[in-house]
């Protein structure tokens, strides 16, 4: 009653009562399913990697950490000073933002030179989404709320991505493109500074940099004596810098000397501006309370207003156009330059856990009022040229912080702004991509360079929010044409000789190809068989494209197996009448010359995925190139790579069936299997009847001798190209009756 009533439904759902073994559901949830309590302890013990290191620190990893935390200590004060100007903030919220950021890292980090903390481009992103709210929500908010509340709702999306641990979306940007949206915000941020530099007000640095520019160009005349703090503090910025560099190369001995004074630069030229700021303007205060240059004035010391950050639900709506762009360059930004130091220094990171950090340092960070910090590239250089040896190195560059934050601010008061427009300047030139790294992604990839050319240009005439969208939309662009038209060639012979003695036969594409030499000479199959190599993933966006070249080719160089000149115009098809009443004799004649097609060769080699729409597109390839030659044709499947595409073929109707000429089978040995599951499958053989395709969880294995590699039941699945090959030009040579594939089955 059971077997009759699982026919039944077979019948109905259009399962075959005979099929060969292939992959199961069950099999493929058991390998994601292994162990589900041991892979929850896995995935709780993962999110906090200090753990898995800090039981083995020891005094050598603390002086190499000590010495990177105090050096990156005294870039990041008055960089995040800087930077949270550049936000629009007040300058204490860079050091809020800073000491948070290398603080928590440290606990959740799986890299040990990336500092994270203010960055220009974020600053620059805040301040432009401070003005749109402000915009639309005239005087509603406070800057630094605005900024807060985006810090924790970024921080938290970023933290969701983690913990799901879905932070391969990231892969989907390209390095051009990042680096084109990176250059583009460089280009736009020192573009804005400049001013601040000379002191020239009159108009918004915050339009397009073009706009900046030219009006900055325009304003010369009108620049300030600021312009004697900003130029001296960026040339002694650059002087010391270049100063030190060549005396490293001069004197090697003494490089790492060296290397600590041009470390040493940035505190140095902000406290000598300072001084030299306190000399001139403490006697000259107008009685306005105005200073002849524009200062840094009162910073507060300690952290303003600790405790629970205040959300506005209306604010984080207002937020919601701004919060993509945001998001993205938290996430990329941060990865790219973990990856980066990664790649350098002989580790590997793990983006989800990464992407959880940042989100923790984020939504932390609006207790003590930060706003948005991520990784900065010139502070993990400079951690890692210090000799960092753990991520506990941001501990003590937190102390840095909270003694400027305790102990400085009074000196901070009379930093001047020009002082700090050249330390932004300074760290945010090196963003730009070089010449040679432009032209590199040119030979590469010109598609790519073209990506990257894009971003800089829209960022620098339109803003940084659209840079990065169009590198994004750009990205997305270029992988879905080459998706959905992906390279394939007809293959033929070139026999490989090596001393003489040994040759061996391989498959390349017919046409020049520009990788094999133009002179080697390429041998067709034999006539009648056709071998079509893959390059890409067999699915619905490319499948028709395929199905459409494969069918061409089949046309042009196939001959017609219907006889053309029997059938009276008016049966013939509307979209394929055939040759004209005066050319019959000449078109018969051509057609008769080309070769019969027997069977087509499919190379797998490429193909990792395959999904319904594609193997249907495959079963009307089988089915148009069958009409045209008016008899089965064989279609054979080279080195296919998963389990469920051959179940997906298995499916289809192919790789079954009896070819036209029978080939001893290729075997391997195989290891006897003693004791356990398998010996009681085997057991239990004799009472294993026909199932379904369900049905299978693995073959039975054998005890000992040989077995082919590939199985028998699939006697059109080919472990390489070369048996496939072979396998089908047998049949050209010994034709006969057979039973084929069966012809037009639709998925």
């Amino acid at each position: 009653m059971l077997s009759t009533a699982k026919r039944v439904v077979n019948r109905i759902i259009g399962n075959p009562e005979q099929t060969v073994t292939t992959i199961t559901t069950e099999t493929y949830l058991k390998g994601i399913v292994k162990d589900p309590r041991h892979g929850a302890v896995k995935y709780l013990t993962s999110l906090f990697p200090i753990f898995g290191w800090i039981t083995r620190y020891n005094l050598g990893w603390l002086t190499g950490d000590l010495i990177a935390g105090l050096t990156v200590g005294m870039v990041l004060v008055p960089q995040g000073m800087s930077y949270a100007i550049l936000a629009s903030l007040p300058a204490q919220y860079g050091l809020y933002s800073s000491f948070v950021g290398v603080l928590v890292y440290c606990f959740f980090a799986t890299s040990k030179d990336v500092s994270i903390g203010p960055v220009a481009v974020m600053s620059q992103t805040v301040a432009q989404i401070i003005i749109a709210v402000d915009a639309q929500y005239p005087g509603k908010w406070a800057s630094p709320l605005i900024a807060t509340t985006l810090a924790f709702v970024c921080g938290f999306i970023v933290l969701g991505i983690g913990l799901l641990r879905i932070g391969w979306i990231v892969e989907f940007i390209p390095v051009p493109a990042v680096s084109g949206y990176m250059t583009g915000s460089a280009i736009n941020i020192v573009a804005g500074q400049v001013p601040a530099l000379l002191g020239i007000t009159g108009f918004s640095t915050r339009a397009a940099t073009y706009e900046v520019i030219i009006n900055t160009l325009k304003g010369l005349p009108r620049a300030k004596l600021d312009a004697a703090w900003g130029l001296t503090g960026l040339f002694s910025l650059y002087a010391i810098r270049i100063i030190c560099d060549r005396l490293s190369k001069r004197y090697p001995r003494r490089a790492r000397l060296f290397f600590f004074i041009s470390v040493a630069r940035n505190a140095f030229v902000v406290i000598v501006l300072t001084l030299a700021s306190w000399l001139y303007c403490r006697h000259r205060k107008t009685a306005s309370g105005k200073y002849p240059i524009a200062i840094l004035e009162t910073v507060p010391a300690g952290f303003q207003n600790v405790g629970a950050p205040v959300i506005d639900s209306e604010l984080v709506k207002a937020l919601g156009p701004q919060l993509p762009v945001a998001t993205i360059i938290l996430l990329l930004e941060h990865i790219a330059i973990a990856r980066s130091f990664g790649r350098v220094n002989g580790y590997k990171i793990n983006p989800n856990q990464e992407l959880i950090a940042i989100g923790v340092t984020n939504t932390l960070g609006t207790i003590f009022h930060a706003y948005p910090a991520t990784g900065s590239f010139s502070r993990s250089a400079l951690k890692s040229k210090s000799g960092v040896r753990t991520p506990l190195a941001g501990i003590f560059t937190a102390m840095v912080v909270i003694v400027a934050l305790y102990g400085l601010t009074p000196a901070f008061y009379w930093i001047p702004s020009a002082g700090l427009s050249a330390v932004i300047i300074h760290a945010v030139a090196d963003l730009v991509a070089s010449p040679s790294q432009a032209f590199s992604y040119w030979r590469v990839s010109p598609l790519e360079f073209l990506i990257w050319l894009a971003a800089v240009l829209v960022t620098v005439f339109s803003s940084i929010e659209d840079g990065i969208y169009t590198s994004i939309s750009a990205s997305f662009a270029l992988l879905l044409v080459r998706v959905a038209h992906p390279r394939g060639y007809f293959l033929g012979k070139v026999t490989l000789t090596r001393n003489s003695t040994e040759s061996r036969e391989v498959f390349v594409p017919l046409r020049k190809d520009g990788v094999t030499d133009q002179y080697v000479k390429v041998d067709p199959p034999t006539p009648g068989v056709i071998v079509y190599r893959f390059e890409e993933s067999y699915l619905y966006p490319n499948c028709a494209i395929i199905n459409s070249v494969i069918v061409d080719h089949v046309r042009e160089n196939m001959r017609r197996g219907i006889d053309f000149s029997t059938i009276k115009m008016a049966d013939r098809p509307w979209n394929d009448p055939g040759p004209t009443r005066g050319n019959s004799l000449n078109a018969e004649a051509a057609n008769n010359e080309k070769p019969a097609l027997h069977a087509i060769v499919l190379d797998f080699s490429g193909v990792s995925q395959i999904d319904t729409t594609s193997v249907q597109a495959l079963v009307d390839t089988r089915t148009e190139v069958q009409k045209w030659a008016n008899r089965p044709v064989e279609f054979h499947f080279a080195t296919i790579l998963s389990p469920w595409i051959r179940r997906a073929l298995v499916a289809a109707g192919f790789g079954i069936g009896t070819p036209a000429v029978e080939l001893s089978n290729e075997t391997a040995s195989v290891a006897p299997h003693r004791g356990g599951r398998r010996d009681k499958l085997l057991d239990d053989a004799s009472s294993v009847g026909v199932e379904d395709i369900e049905a299978h969880s693995e073959s039975l294995p054998p005890t000992s001798g040989t077995v082919p590699i590939v199985p028998v039941e699939t006697p059109f699945f080919h472990f390489d190209l070369t048996s496939a090959v072979r396998a089908a030009e047998a049949g050209v040579e010994k034709p006969r009756e057979r039973v084929e594939t069966p012809p037009g089955k639709y998925i």
